[in-house]
């Protein structure tokens, strides 16, 4: 569907670095978490991976947090007027459930490591706090939590693409210029 669009603002810098970030960030995480899990045994690089892992975890947490911070304290650019009401919704839906995740799976994942008695050492330098103690049904508990966690948001930003996608393509809106540092996004 052709529709006649005008100009309109884009995200801030900050939010445009954080987004992109953490998008890479998460990518290589799930990468990761894809990858040493399918290790057998207990060797160097499944350990080194797991560490990166969490390591990508927390950094993930804190970054989410800033850009929570950022979000609430600066106002994101309207979505495009041709978008209907169900897409709107659909926008909010999919970016509450995409801040939700990116808040839960780091969470669960740090009570997995602290359920199976590992302490997380962040950057192999700081050592964070233990929150619960070993507990072997918790922690495969957790395992499983943390694991549909991270499916459930690969499906969300699956979804995400695709509606970028839908409306830069078929659309012509060009809202993916909303998030880049050049383009002119669409209203």
């Amino acid at each position: 569907m052709n529709r006649s669009v005008k100009p309109t603002g884009r995200y801030s810098g900050v939010a445009m670095l954080l987004h992109w970030l953490v998008a890479v960030l998460i990518v290589w995480g799930f990468a990761l978490g894809w990858v040493m899990t399918d290790i057998p045994g207990i060797t160097p690089t499944k350990l080194r991976y797991f560490s990166w892992h969490k390591w990508i975890g927390v950094t993930v947490f804190a970054l989410v947090l800033v850009r929570l911070l950022w979000r609430a304290t600066h106002r994101s650019p309207a979505l495009p007027g041709a978008m209907s009401g169900w897409e709107r919704a659909a926008a909010h839906v999919g970016h509450f459930a995409l801040y939700v995740l990116m808040v839960a799976i780091p969470v669960t994942g740090y009570l997995y490591s602290s359920a199976a008695g590992i302490q997380v050492v962040y950057l192999g330098i700081w050592p964070l706090p233990t929150i619960i103690g070993p507990d072997t049904a918790l922690k495969g508990a957790l395992r499983l939590v943390h694991a549909a966690l991270n499916y459930t948001l690969l499906a969300v930003v699956v979804l995400h693409v695709l509606a970028v996608v839908k409306h830069q393509l078929l659309d012509r809106q060009n809202i993916l210029a909303r998030m880049l540092p050049f383009g002119k996004p669409s209203r």
